[in-house]
């Protein structure tokens, strides 16, 4: 069923709050970014048809025969930790949040928005669409008692790098991402008020509400992972941050900086050589190219260093395969991929688990769309501990200084909306 609502936003708005009395439910929301690539403005996955959760070990597997099952629409979420099965590795950091590896539902309802337009797949649309408009809309709430604490101290941060680059001169990487977890325990809030704020804040356009009982994923990302539209593979990984500036004329300026910037292209060029050799796996020889490489794309808290990547897939390759083909995403690791991931699992205090992943879905015409779980809040309701995490690309040049001021750029938001001091 399509109906044309008087007011998308206020819809999608009374949508989260009826979607968010299920347990289990998936909001894709593009916040109407101008993307080439985009195919609805916001799409909510609601109640469990069916469902599969796994971990590192046989996810990928089951995932294949999961979808084979269901080759309708289906959102999830994909951890770090499944590069374990990607490859040799182990994840021996501590643990708080306890998300799966790998979790995958098929919905009940389904709802799309497109602008003022509104599509709801379920057995009675009708019903679904009445649901909604009677909700009412409660208050933001005040995310109060939130402790926000660093997992790491800035000395150690800085020592860190330091040690990595000497990795670097021994040549042992190109590049890596090094992250660091912010954490509070005892926490208590309102989850979808803590997003709605998030997502005014920093409206980004693969953000992303994900209620897994009583976990939640909370993500205000601008980076796509990967997407198939028809036979064409799309993978756009960010490399390259830079502050808003407090006007027009100096915006600008630290635009070009951005653009221009020995460092930042370096990062950009190494990660894009990574991703062309990931979907070199699945691509049809001779069809791997990069369609926009170092463009500067801006959001509400910084500018960023974007390039795309493209390739025709093989008729054989699957979609899962495709996917486990490229994850995790080289915008992630580091280069060489395999090494890099060794040593930041050395280096790093915390377990990335969501962070670091995927999440997206998979729709019946045989497209899908996965973005980068970053600029994102994680939270067990049950234990109370909430969790996100920032990460910086370390090269040779890196000045650690600047590195670590980079993974506070990027928090900005989310400390914004707990209340917290930068």
């Amino acid at each position: 069923m399509k109906i044309k609502a008087n007011d998308g936003a206020f819809f999608k708005r009374k949508a989260l709050h009826w979607a968010s009395t299920f347990d289990v439910f998936c909001c894709l929301d593009s916040n109407s970014f101008n993307d080439p690539y985009s195919k609805f403005d916001t799409l909510i996955a609601v109640g469990v048809k069916d469902e599969l959760t796994a971990d590192a070990g046989t996810a990928f597997d089951q995932l294949e025969t999961f979808r084979e099952k269901y080759p309708g629409w289906m959102t999830g979420f994909l951890g770090y930790d499944l590069k374990n099965e990607t490859e040799n590795l182990k994840s021996l950091n501590a643990d708080h949040l306890h998300f799966p590896d790998l979790y995958f539902f098929v919905p009940l309802y389904l709802v799309i928005i497109r602008g003022d337009e509104i599509e709801i797949i379920a057995d009675d649309p009708q019903q679904i669409f009445d649901s909604i408009e009677t909700q009412t809309i409660r208050g933001d709430g005040d995310p109060c008692g939130v402790n926000v604490q660093s997992r790491i101290s800035k000395t150690l941060y800085l020592t860190a790098v330091e040690n990595i680059k000497q990795h670097i001169v021994r040549g042992d990487i190109y590049v890596t991402n090094f992250c660091q977890e912010f954490y509070a325990e005892e926490a208590d809030i309102d989850p979808l008020a803590v997003f709605l704020k998030l997502n005014k804040v920093s409206p980004n356009p693969f953000s992303v509400f994900f209620k897994w009982d009583d976990h939640y994923i909370l993500c205000a990302s601008p980076e796509r992972f990967l997407a198939k539209r028809g036979c064409k593979l799309i993978s756009q990984p960010i490399k390259g941050t830079a502050k808003r500036g407090k006007n027009e004329a100096e915006d600008e300026a630290i635009k070009q900086e951005l653009r221009n910037q020995t460092k930042e292209q370096q990062e950009n060029v190494m990660i894009v050589d990574l991703v062309r050799n990931d979907l070199t796996r699945s691509a049809k020889p001779g069809t791997v190219k990069t369609e926009e490489l170092f463009g500067i794309y801006s959001f509400n808290q910084v500018h960023q260093m974007i390039s795309t990547v493209v390739c025709e897939v093989q008729p054989r390759i699957s979609d899962v395969r495709a996917i486990k083909n490229a994850f995790p995403m080289g915008s992630m690791t580091g280069a060489p991929k395999i090494s890099a991931m060794q040593l930041m699992e050395e280096y790093e205090s915390s377990k990335r688990g969501v962070y670091s992943g995927a999440i997206g879905y998979f729709g019946p015409d045989g497209d899908f769309d996965f973005n980068v779980v970053i600029r994102t809040l994680l939270y067990n309701q049950k234990n109370k501990y909430l969790s996100f995490h920032a990460g910086s690309a370390i090269t040779f040049h890196a000045d650690a200084e600047k590195e670590y001021d980079e993974c506070l750029l990027k928090v900005k938001a989310i400390l914004e909306v707990l209340g917290q001091p930068v």
